[in-house]
């Protein structure tokens, strides 16, 4: 009997924000800590990663700030006083996470949340060590991307 393939990249959600605001440099993988109803409302693709983004604390935690995950309608009573917006920590290798805080203090760089999906029946987080675009390169990458539309018209005629 063949072996099913049980990794399903299928985003959950996506942060389309953060491409047109960012120039990303590096993409890292990380897991989180959620609670059983929160796993079962990100997979249900109750997640919202707009105003989202990723901090390191001083004691070497990163924490993804913002994602709105919405409560899980079947939980009930368990989740009374629950907080959407809740700080959640990530799960990084150590020598990622100390790479990515030396980055962070030495350049101007931001860590966003790019997108969620599920590994293996586990929620992983991609999140990247980007760069904040001003208003003149959010033009000109809007421009770029309308003249490629336009040579990959009239090739295509």
């Amino acid at each position: 009997m063949p072996k099913k393939n049980t990794t399903n990249n299928k985003p959950l959600a996506t942060n389309k924000k953060a491409y047109s605001d960012y120039n990303i440099l590096e993409k890292y993988e990380a897991g989180v800590k959620l609670t059983g109803a929160e796993v079962k409302s990100v997979k249900g693709g109750k997640i919202n990663l707009k105003a989202s983004y990723v901090v390191i604390g001083s004691d070497l935690t990163p924490y993804i700030i913002g994602a709105h995950i919405a409560k899980y309608e079947q939980a009930g009573e368990t989740q009374l006083e629950y907080d959407p917006t809740r700080s959640r920590i990530l799960l990084l290798n150590k020598k990622q996470i100390k790479s990515l805080y030396g980055k962070l203090k030495e350049k101007r760089l931001s860590l966003v949340p790019l997108s969620v999906y599920s590994k293996s029946g586990i929620i992983k987080f991609e999140i990247a060590l980007a760069t904040g675009k001003k208003k003149f390169e959010k033009r000109d990458s809007i421009k770029k991307r309308d003249i490629e539309r336009d040579v990959g018209r009239k090739l295509r005629r």
